[in-house]
């Protein structure tokens, strides 16, 4: 799969200790195996522009892991092309009405139920302003591949401009991603701008690290709580 736009610099890729570390039987997470920086300046952002909106319903069905079983480096553009498209989609979604297949990016079905509500009261409070998205920038990002019981996982964090025809805003997108059944997929995501429905509804300054978290039915129970509380009170 292409990426979008071939206008990032790719500084360096480190290698963080190769060798992974012994597990217990509580199957804790091991250190992290490696890491990339991939830097850009104001010349060399990754730019989506508003004559990408209509292209925004033509994703392909899913991102392809490089193996079926595990993942690797290799799957680090292709994870970040996902979160971009993911974050593009959320952002026209909001602002523009547009619309967004979230089986594209999610598996699991308590995520995609927070993502629906998050959108839903997201428009409700902006699609009406007339403020409509006109492109989306990505700064500098990071990516770091952590090993588990589970195959491993992918942290990105994710700068992110919403350039709008009037005015717009910045804020950091984190994500978690797995390899399952050899398609890439987001487990996690958090947008943690200063009153975010995130950053309101989940809490601030989390800490994105548990990829198994939305698995967690008592967790879900109480966030869904936090939500349906949060969205009454915002109508």
């Amino acid at each position: 799969m292409r990426r979008m736009v071939m206008l990032i610099i790719v500084i360096g890729l480190v290698l963080v200790g190769c060798s992974q570390d012994e597990t217990n039987d509580n199957n804790e997470k091991n250190t992290l195996l490696f890491s990339a920086i991939i830097n850009s300046d104001s010349a060399t952002k990754t730019v989506i522009t508003s004559s990408t909106e209509q292209k925004i319903a033509q994703v392909s069905s899913g991102y392809v892991a490089k193996n079926e079983i595990e993942l690797s480096s290799e799957d680090f553009d292709t994870a970040y092309e996902m979160c971009v498209q993911a974050l593009t989609n959320y952002y026209y979604a909001v602002w523009n009405g547009s619309a967004i297949d979230l089986h594209t990016f999610f598996d699991n079905n308590n995520l995609k139920k927070y993502t629906e509500k998050k959108i839903q009261s997201q428009y409700e409070q902006f699609g009406n302003l007339n403020s409509k998205v006109k492109n989306i920038e990505i700064d500098a990002w990071e990516v770091e591949y952590t090993d588990d019981a589970y195959g491993g996982y992918l942290y990105l964090n994710i700068p992110v401009n919403i350039k709008k025809f009037t005015g717009g805003y910045g804020e950091g997108a984190e994500f978690l991603v797995r390899n399952v059944k050899g398609k890439l997929v987001i487990v996690d995501w958090y947008t943690g701008g200063k009153d975010s429905y995130d950053f309101m509804v989940r809490g601030e300054n989390l800490t994105i690290d548990n990829p198994n978290i939305w698995n967690d039915s008592e967790w879900v129970k109480k966030l869904n709580s936090k939500q349906n509380d949060f969205l009454g009170g915002s109508r």
